[in-house]
């Protein structure tokens, strides 16, 4: 008796396993949702791979496989969400994007955007990244439809604060460790630290039946063998894909300032009231404040609480000139703007000057936030010259092998930052061109009516504002009669 009382159940030992199992994976996934930089995350992903034994290069099982095996609540309320986005009509159960393989250029807000797409669609997508880590503190602001689809794509789940008390930016750190998180668990492969660098049209010799590829820094990284039939440009570069050209539009000289400084979170930090796009035209007081205690012309502000306390205005030249920031005064805004003829440390102050300024000397201790060369997170940039695409897409054919190319965000179209749009109209210009994309493949349709439809997208893009778009953003898909208002689309055409 006394030998079968101690026997141990098997049932229980089984219950111990799974529980010691279960706990490791929650540390995993729980890893995973704090990492807070690419390598971090992609470091995390890979362990949690390797331990549920599921092949992130299997784009059309992965999703099913990681999502059958990751029992942890974080992601069950993760993956419910994406089985709503997947479940619209315009996915297809996946089917749609079969033949899909795809290259993007850019790992930016944009570039990951059009990668989850891609994988909704089901198709193989790779990104390029040519950065080793997030960097970017500046804070986009959000219309309210970017809002929504981000929470429909994860962005609650993993950054619970998103949009929380009627904020509606996040800083773009913040954003791309969202975006990548979600395009991970989604299937895209992702490569960080990978520079693209052009186009490998198809070899002669197509006894091997060798397609499009592209070169790669370093050279013998494993992307530079992958072969793809769609490719997009995401870089943020106006030549960074070869074969589209661009317009440059310059009006009146706009100098622009960006400055991040450490947000502690503390009651006062909170306490501080935004700035939500200011320009003289509707508060003249408070530039005229400005004026009075700095001796700056402002001609616009933006501040936004974020992971840190972000800055943009614009200012106007002798200004910049009076307060040293500028050297010498240049005709031409390249030789103004130039690194020498810059001085830095002038600059430093200004920022920290009109910050003070701006929000009556509220935020204590103003610091500056480090960037990527650990030095104080300001910098000025020159608005007078901004650039759009003369077209959106192109289609190429070499020794039988088709290749559709299309480019989004500030490669198809710069914004002026102070306005805000940025990621609204970057990432209807996705959805535009991921619609192209399927329509392509869905091979219903002629090569030439595919390319029209996205021409005749990207006229009406620059013209897009909030009462341009319906209001049921819940509904917004790829497929621009969920979002476009009919009567807007007849009258820009």
């Amino acid at each position: 008796m006394a030998f079968h009382s101690q026997r141990k159940n098997p049932y229980e030992s089984f219950l111990k396993f799974r529980e010691q199992e279960d706990g490791d994976i929650t540390k995993l996934f729980d890893s995973f949702y704090k990492a807070d930089s690419f390598q971090q995350i992609k470091d995390c992903f890979d362990a949690m791979c390797k331990y549920l034994e599921v092949d992130p290069n299997d784009h059309c099982n992965f999703y099913s496989n990681i999502k059958n095996k990751l029992n942890v609540w974080r992601a069950k309320a993760f993956f419910a969400k994406l089985d709503v986005k997947r479940a619209q009509y315009v996915y297809e159960s996946d089917e749609v994007g079969k033949d899909i393989k795809a290259l993007v250029i850019g790992g930016g807000p944009c570039g990951l955007r059009a990668a989850i797409e891609i994988a909704l669609l089901g198709g193989k997508c790779i990104v390029l990244e040519k950065r080793s880590e997030t960097t970017r503190n500046n804070v986009l602001a959000l219309w309210p439809y970017v809002v929504e689809d981000l929470k429909g794509i994860g962005a609650k789940d993993f950054f619970p604060g998103f949009c929380v008390g009627g904020k509606d930016h996040i800083s773009i750190r913040q954003l791309q460790c969202v975006l990548m998180k979600t395009a991970l668990l989604l299937g895209v492969e992702i490569h960080i630290d990978a520079e693209y660098k052009d186009l490998v049209e198809p070899p002669d010799d197509q006894s091997s039946g060798m397609g499009w590829r592209c070169l790669v820094e370093p050279s013998s990284h494993s992307v530079s063998n992958y072969q793809f039939n769609t490719v997009i440009g995401a870089d943020g570069k106006r030549h960074g894909l070869s074969g589209f050209k661009w317009n440059e539009f310059r009006g009146k000289l706009a100098i622009a300032i960006t400055a991040n400084f450490i947000n502690r979170k503390t009651r006062s930090d909170s306490m501080v009231p935004e700035i939500c796009g200011l320009s003289y035209i509707y508060d003249q007081q408070f530039f005229k404040d400005i004026k009075s205690k700095t001796d700056t012309d402002l001609e616009n502000i933006v501040y936004y609480k974020a992971s840190t306390h972000y800055f943009v205005f614009t200012a106007k030249k002798e200004s910049l000139l009076l307060k040293g920031v500028l050297k010498q005064d240049y005709g031409s805004p390249s030789e103004l703007l130039s690194k020498d003829n810059v001085n830095r440390e002038n600059l430093i102050a200004f920022a920290r000057e009109i910050a003070d300024k701006a929000t009556s000397h509220q935020i204590k201790n103003l610091e500056f936030a480090l960037n990527k060369d650990s030095k104080e997170d300001v910098a000025m940039f020159d608005f007078t010259c901004l650039c759009s695409a003369q077209y959106a897409s192109r289609f190429v054919e070499r020794k039988g092998h088709r290749l559709l190319a299309s480019i989004v965000g500030d490669s198809l179209l710069e914004p002026f930052w102070p306005t805000g749009t940025g990621a609204a109209i970057g990432f209807l210009g996705v959805f535009d061109s991921i619609w192209m994309i399927k329509q392509w493949f869905s091979g219903q349709y002629q090569p030439l009516e595919v390319l029209a439809e996205r021409e005749m997208l990207y006229q009406i893009l620059p013209q897009c504002t909030v009462k341009s778009l319906f209001k049921d953003y819940k509904q917004f898909s790829i497929d621009p009669s969920t979002r476009l208002v009919l009567e807007f689309t007849t009258c820009m055409l």
